[in-house]
């Protein structure tokens, strides 16, 4: 009788351990079981298509770059860009204040990029009235070793003309944005006969604006009705050179500090 009840109790404790709710097999309907298999295939293909998606905007599926860049450095302030001469290039002499007359069309009391030229240089530059490299009557502010070619980089709108960046060699190495010339101030030698004048580039002229295959790629310069010249000059490089109009000179850019101390580099 003992061991009846021992049986009973063994069979009851088991029934109570494996056919608790939790271990009882629960029915799950066909379509509920497709579907979830349905739903973890579609996740899968939608993650494969989103990698397929982001490769082509890697650099490579390993995030590599395809080959090794090349870097080139703009060079040292001091090391000189060399320049090539000018030749044979005809010369005008033009000045600050100049009225526009036959020769000179556009009057000179600005300049093509300094709206109030005289006014900032102090005066008429008069190329009759001197004293030594300087105009009579007053001091410039201004440099009096100052020339004109015939290209500006600067239209209208403010903006650099698309060649600009292409044809001018300085033209990022000075680039300052909209509305500022890189060519404005620029040195440049200017040679007759054995003789070196140093000035600064501060206006467009003679008659064209836009030759800048003559001005950067060494060809003759556009023709003019002035004897097709290429370069103005001031009273002082006239005076200093010991040349007039229609003489022939040879010029060339060069770098700032190339510059030598002379009358060009004093303030007055």
């Amino acid at each position: 009788m003992l061991q009846a009840f021992q049986f009973v109790s063994i069979s009851l404790s088991l029934c109570a351990i494996f056919c608790t709710p939790e271990s009882q097999a629960q029915y799950v309907q066909i379509d509920q079981e497709f579907g979830l298999n349905q739903h973890t295939e579609h996740q899968h293909l939608a993650f494969l298509a989103a990698r397929r998606d982001s490769i082509p905007g890697l650099l490579s599926p390993f995030n590599a770059p395809p080959k090794a860049k090349v870097l080139v450095e703009e060079p040292e302030p001091w090391l000189t860009t060399p320049h090539p001469w000018r030749r044979g290039i005809t010369a005008t002499v033009f000045w600050v204040g100049e009225r526009a007359s036959e020769r000179n069309p556009t009057p000179n009391d600005s300049s093509a990029w300094d709206p109030n030229w005289q006014a900032n240089f102090g005066g008429e530059d008069h190329p009759a009235k001197r004293n030594g490299y300087l105009p009579a009557g007053f001091t410039p502010k201004l440099n009096p070793f100052y020339i004109a070619l015939p290209y500006n980089d600067l239209a209208p709108d403010g903006v650099h003309y698309p060649e600009a960046s292409e044809v001018i060699p300085w033209f990022w190495k000075t680039y300052r944005g909209e509305w500022t010339s890189v060519c404005k101030g620029r040195w440049i030698a200017v040679h007759y006969r054995g003789k070196v004048c140093y000035a600064q580039w501060e206006d467009c002229g003679p008659f064209n604006s836009d030759d800048w295959q003559y001005v950067f790629r060494g060809q003759q310069p556009k023709p003019t009705p002035n004897g097709n010249a290429g370069i103005e000059v001031s009273p002082a490089i006239r005076d200093y050179l010991g040349i007039r109009s229609g003489f022939r000179v040879s010029w060339k850019f060069i770098e700032d500090h190339e510059v030598p101390n002379g009358p060009w580099t004093q303030r007055h």
